[in-house]
C-alpha cells in the first residue's frame, strides 16, 4: 500500500537533545484527551451517518446477491467434498506415530544456559542497552521530518540519518490531526528565558499551524498552535452571519508552506489557500501583520537567508511578489511567469537572486533588481514540486517533479546546464530537501516508497563537474549588513 510523504525538512547537527524526553500522562490529562477525541469523533459520525447508513443498504444487497447458492447437482457436490476429505487422511489423524521420539529425547543432548551472559552465542547481552543506543541522538546525527499520509491517518515522521555510520531509520512519529502539507524547522522558543529548542512547525490542511518539539516523544499534542476557529456564536434574530474576523484567528484556509525567519527568530511567515501570508510573532502566538495581495492561492514562500525584512512568495495567480516587510504597503515589486508558482528559493550564494518554478515546468532565476528573468529553464514535462540548491555547492541545483524524475543542474554563471536525471520510482515527487550539514545529500517525498535519502556524490556524472569545487559554509552576517534588494 502506497503512503504518500507529502513534506520533509532537516534539522542540523546537535539541535536534537541526547537523549528525547518521553511523556508521562496523568490520569486528568488522559481523561481530558479522550474526552476531546470522542467528541470529534462524535461530530464525524454525526456528519456521515447518512452517507454510511445508505451505503450499508447497498452493501448488505450484495452480499445476499453473492451468497445465493448456484444452481448444480447436491449429490455430486457432496461426493466431490468427500473425496477431497479423504485426501488428507482425517480419520487417523488422532493416532500416534510410534516411530516419533519423545520431546525429552529430542532435548536430551541440548545445551542450556543459566542466562544469557553465559551463553556465547548471545552477542547482544544487554537488550535495554541495545535499544537505548537506537533512541539516543548522536552529535553527528541529522534528523529528517517528513509528512506522512496512511490510510487512516496522518503522521509525523522522525528520521535518524548519520551518514558515517551510513544508518537511517524511524526514530519515532507524532499522530496529526490533519493532512500535512509543508514542514519547517525552527530552534525558537517561546519561553521567556530565550534558551532555543528543537521544534518542527506543520502546515496542513487545517487554517492552524501545529508547532511540536522534537526532543519530546509520544506526545498527543503540539507545544502550540498559531492560529484557531473560535467557536461559532448563536446567530440572533435580525443580525448578518459572522464575518472572518468574528470565527478565525489567522488563516481560514489550509496552510500550505511555511519559512522561519533565521534572523528574527520569533517570526514565521505562512502561506495559505486563502489569498494570504501572515506574519506570526511566536513569542505571543499572534499574527503580526497580514499580506494579501495575491488573488489566488499562495503556494510557497521563504525568507531571505540575510536580510530580516525581506519575503518572497509565489502564488497560483502566475506572480511571485517581493516584500519589504516594515512596509508591505509601499515596498513590493512583482514578476509574472508561464505558470502558476509552486516553488521560490532564495540564492543564498547571490543574495540579490532567487529561483521560481512553475506547474508547467519552467525554472525562473530572478534578479530582485530587474524586471526580466536572468535566465528561463524548461527543467521538466510537468510541475516543478521541489526546487532546491545545495547548501554548500555554489551552482548545484536539484529539482524534482510531477513527472517523477530528479534533475542535477549546474546554474554557475547563470547558463543552466543538465548533469543527471533519474527516474526515482516513486510515483510523483511532492517535495525535496537538501540537509545544511552535507551538500550532496537530499531527501525525496512523494507517492509511493516513503522518504527516500539520495547521496549525489555517487554518482560520477556530479563528482565531474561538482566534486573539485570548494564548498562554502554560508555566514550569518548582521541583518544591516546589506540594504533590501528593493531599495537598490
Amino acid at each position: 500500500m502506497s503512503c504518500p510523504v507529502t513534506c520533509a525538512a532537516w534539522v542540523p547537527k546537535g539541535a536534537a537533545k541526547e537523549t528525547p524526553d518521553k511523556v508521562q500522562l496523568d490520569r486528568e490529562e488522559l481523561k481530558r484527551l479522550i474526552s476531546e477525541a470522542k467528541e470529534r469523533l462524535q461530530e464525524a459520525t454525526d456528519a456521515s451517518d447518512d452517507d454510511c447508513h445508505e451505503e450499508s443498504a447497498d452493501n448488505a444487497m450484495d452480499v445476499l446477491e453473492a451468497s445465493a447458492p448456484e444452481d448444480g447437482d447436491p449429490e455430486e457436490t457432496e461426493k466431490l467434498d468427500d473425496d477431497e476429505l479423504a485426501e488428507y487422511d482425517l480419520d487417523k489423524y488422532d493416532e500416534e506415530d510410534t516411530g516419533t521420539e519423545s520431546l525429552g529425547e529430542a532435548l536430551a543432548g541440548l545445551a542450556v544456559y543459566g542466562s544469557n551472559e553465559n551463553d556465547p552465542y548471545v552477542t547482544i547481552k544487554d537488550t535495554d542497552q541495545y535499544e537505548h543506543e537506537d533512541f539516543a541522538i548522536k552529535p553527528s546525527d541529522n534528523l529528517v521530518v517528513c509528512g506522512r499520509v496512511d490510510k487512516d491517518h496522518c503522521s509525523l515522521e522522525v528520521h535518524v540519518y548519520n551518514h558515517d555510520e551510513d544508518s537511517f531509520y524511524v526514530h519515532h512519529d507524532l499522530i496529526l490531526s490533519a493532512y500535512p502539507l509543508s514542514t519547517e524547522w525552527l530552534n525558537f522558543d517561546p519561553n521567556p528565558d530565550d534558551s532555543t529548542g528543537n521544534y518542527i512547525a506543520v502546515g496542513t490542511m487545517s487554517p492552524v499551524i501545529e508547532v511540536w518539539d522534537l526532543d519530546i516523544v509520544d506526545c498527543l499534542e503540539p507545544v502550540f498552535s498559531l492560529g484557531s476557529k473560535k467557536a461559532k456564536k448563536k446567530k440572533k434574530k435580525g443580525k448578518k452571519s459572522s464575518s472572518k474576523e468574528d470565527n478565525y484567528v489567522g488563516h481560514t484556509d489550509a496552510v500550505l508552506d511555511l519559512s522561519w525567519n533565521k534572523q528574527l527568530r520569533s517570526v514565521l511567515a505562512s502561506a495559505s489557500a486563502d489569498h494570504s501570508v501572515i506574519l506570526w510573532d511566536m513569542s505571543t502566538g499572534t499574527p503580526a501583520a497580514e499580506l494579501s495581495f495575491h488573488t489566488d492561492k499562495v503556494q510557497t514562500l521563504q525568507f531571505h537567508p540575510f536580510e530580516t525584512q525581506t519575503l518572497v512568495s509565489g502564488s497560483y495567480d502566475k506572480s511571485a511578489i517581493l516584500y519589504d516587510c516594515r512596509s508591505p504597503q509601499d515596498s513590493r515589486r512583482i514578476w509574472r511567469f508561464s505558470g502558476e508558482v509552486a516553488r521560490v528559493t532564495w540564492n543564498h550564494f547571490s543574495p540579490y537572486h532567487f529561483l521560481a518554478s512553475t506547474e508547467d515546468g519552467f525554472v525562473y532565476s530572478i534578479d530582485a533588481r530587474s524586471d526580466k528573468p536572468v535566465f528561463t529553464l524548461k527543467a521538466h514535462d510537468e510541475e516543478v514540486s521541489g526546487l532546491q540548491l545545495s547548501s554548500q555547492i555554489k551552482g548545484c541545483l536539484v529539482t524534482s517533479s510531477s513527472d517523477k524524475y530528479v534533475k542535477i543542474w549546474d546554474i554557475l554563471g547563470d547558463k543552466p546546464g543538465l548533469v543527471h536525471s533519474r527516474d526515482m520510482k516513486m510515483g510523483i515527487l511532492f517535495c525535496a530537501a537538501c540537509c545544511p550539514d552535507l551538500p550532496f545529500v537530499y531527501a525525496f517525498g512523494g507517492e509511493r516508497q516513503g522518504l527516500r535519502i539520495w547521496d549525489i556524490s555517487t554518482i560520477s556524472a556530479v563528482n565531474d563537474v561538482f566534486g573539485s569545487r570548494q564548498r562554502l559554509v554560508v555566514a550569518q552576517p548582521s541583518t544591516d549588513a546589506m540594504n533590501s534588494a528593493q531599495q537598490q
